[in-house]
């Protein structure tokens, strides 16, 4: 009986130190959680929000994605510009190689987009010197387009920069959501 109850206990055991290990390799290299700093992404995702980001997945444009820059800030930002597009904006409309693209994330934000131009004209050739991204490069821009720092001032990002992407906003809990 005793031997009996020693087995159940070292079977315990072995369960949690296995799921205790699992759960530190998922949260350390898979998925990884970050606090989000500033409003240059709301209102898809707000100031303090902590998200669960992951970095196994190729990156595609309007994924949101968690970088460090040159100058060792992290940032929070979506992937408008892929490597060989041309990025234009022209009267608040995204020309991506010539074609008009909608961007639907941003539809709550430009209710009144009559009253002001919520993203100023630009043209990724003048920005970065180029008329198409570089090979391994993203042009990125913050949702919240009026308050953010992204490729209009610090230029385009290096892939070997990208950490992962932005996937579930987790906390706070009247906040959590799926990241589009």
């Amino acid at each position: 009986m005793e031997k009996k109850i020693m087995d159940i206990i070292w079977h315990w055991i072995k369960m949690i130190v296995v799921c205790a290990l699992f759960a530190i390799v998922l949260r350390a290299f898979i998925f990884v959680p970050v606090e989000v700093t500033g409003k240059s992404m709301s209102p898809t995702i707000k100031e303090n929000d902590f998200v669960v980001m992951e970095n196994f997945s190729e990156i595609k444009r309007f994924d949101v994605i968690v970088f460090t820059s040159s100058d060792g800030n992290t940032y929070v930002k979506r992937v408008i510009g892929l490597p060989g597009d041309h990025v234009k904006y022209e009267k608040d409309q995204l020309y991506i190689n010539g074609k008009k693209v909608e961007e639907p994330f941003l539809d709550g934000v430009k209710k009144h987009k009559n009253e002001y131009v919520f993203t100023t004209d630009l043209d990724s050739a003048d920005l970065i010197g180029t008329k198409k991204i570089p090979k391994d490069q993203y042009f990125v821009l913050g949702d919240n387009r009026r308050l953010s720092k992204d490729s209009r001032s610090f230029g385009t990002i290096n892939s070997s920069a990208i950490l992962g992407q932005a996937r579930i906003v987790y906390y706070p809990l009247f906040h959590s959501k799926i990241v589009k």
